[in-house]
């Protein structure tokens, strides 16, 4: 058996899993699940028409690279997007959703005979942590707190470290807490890259749900091109459909970058045999295509982080992130705790911030915070709400 899975660490939602062991919730409240970040909202008709129209081709073998039509959408996509050209040949790969892609990508390029380090933010997205972990790297955590803006510090990490530095995972919109990185922040993190020749996986899953229509996230590749790095040298960025276009179960996202790099990885990926059926192909090509259904999308969490801030505004510190779809709330009791009680007396399941994070150089940055995916309806959001206000109303 490969033995660095002996470091692996549980998976968050194993933890909530034995946390509610035992624990009956009272049955006159409906149970509400707000702990995991599965879209809730109805897959647009027309992206199901696409799939259902070419499920012919499920008769046939797919290739890794994915068609010439699929490529181009989403090499289209990216340059209106973020005002950058991409070369749909050489600098774009579909891959079966992000989560694979950002597991996959650290086994590809880190070379565990030089003693690797992976950087990646603290709380994070526990598979930046297993793929390091699995492919014979250490993780550094850049920890990431209210001073901070719950984002990392760069300038807060030693030269010794990034000298070390293989690969660094940054997540903008940040998972958990919705915090936007900066166009300085990625000059900054492009810099440090060309200085001490490491690459920068960006995780954009969370690019286009956003607060503020006139001012999306700015993205990797888009600071690379004003920078002058056309090329995007020692840049990756992943994007997916699962919250974009509520497709979760579609597992379809992509790859983008340096070419070089994504040739190695596409290497890599023929005998990681992970090649994306053509009907989630043609389903994918009429997702990227409309933005209409993702305007929609916004205008729906929109509405329910108005709603739900409002109810929580005064009994807590509560505030409306920039992107993404969570709350990460601050509790006055222990995260656990309050995770585990909220449960017990009101049949809502939130997640623990400390199990999305590591206790780093003496501090866990995700203690005393929980987060709150709104991902059920409006009606179950602003029901949960009110359970969340009566619960610390009476802990208070």
């Amino acid at each position: 058996m490969n033995p660095n899975l002996k470091n692996l660490h549980p998976y968050p939602f194993e933890k909530l899993a034995q946390l509610k062991q035992g624990i009956t919730p009272p049955s006159d409240k409906s149970p509400i699940t707000l702990s995991i970040g599965e879209p809730a909202h109805t897959t647009p008709q027309f992206i199901k028409d696409v799939l259902v129209e070419h499920l012919n081709s499920v008769s046939n073998y797919p290739t890794t690279k994915g068609i010439p039509k699929l490529r181009e959408a989403i090499a289209t996509w990216l340059g209106k997007r973020f005002a950058c050209n991409v070369n749909c040949e050489t600098q774009v790969l579909p891959v079966n959703g992000t989560r694979e892609a950002l597991f996959s990508f650290a086994q590809c390029v880190i070379d565990s005979t030089k003693n690797p380090l992976v950087v990646m933010p603290n709380p994070f997205y526990q598979i930046y942590e297993g793929a390091t972990l699995l492919a014979g790297a250490e993780p550094y955590f850049l920890n990431t707190t209210t001073e901070t803006n719950y984002l990392p510090d760069f300038t807060l990490v030693p030269v010794k470290v990034w000298q070390r530095c293989q690969l660094l995972y940054i997540c903008s919109p940040a998972n958990p807490s919705g915090s936007v990185m900066s166009a300085a922040d990625f000059e900054t993190v492009l810099t440090l890259a060309e200085k001490y020749n490491f690459i920068i996986a960006s995780d954009e899953c969370y690019s286009e749900l956003y607060d503020d229509e006139a001012n999306p996230p700015v993205g990797l590749l888009e600071v690379a091109n004003k920078m002058g790095n056309s090329n995007f040298k020692r840049c990756v960025v992943f994007h997916s459909l699962s919250k974009r276009s509520n497709c979760a179960g579609l597992r379809s996202g992509f790859v983008a970058g340096d070419a070089e790099i994504l040739n190695n990885y596409f290497n890599y990926r023929t005998y990681h045999g992970c090649a994306m059926s053509l009907p989630t192909q043609y389903a994918s090509i009429a997702a990227w295509q409309d933005e209409a259904h993702v305007i929609e999308n916004r205008r729906l969490y929109r509405e329910k982080f108005a709603a739900f801030v409002e109810i929580l505004n005064g009994v807590c510190e509560i505030q409306k992130p920039p992107a993404s779809f969570y709350i990460w709330l601050k509790t006055s009791i222990s995260d656990i705790d309050f995770t585990q009680q909220l449960f017990a007396t009101e049949n809502v399941t939130v997640l623990a911030g400390s199990f999305l994070s590591r206790e780093f150089e003496g501090v866990n940055p995700a203690a005393n915070h929980i987060r709150i995916a709104l991902v059920a309806p409006l009606a179950e959001c602003i029901d949960a709400a009110n359970r969340i206000k009566h619960f610390i109303e009476d802990i208070n």
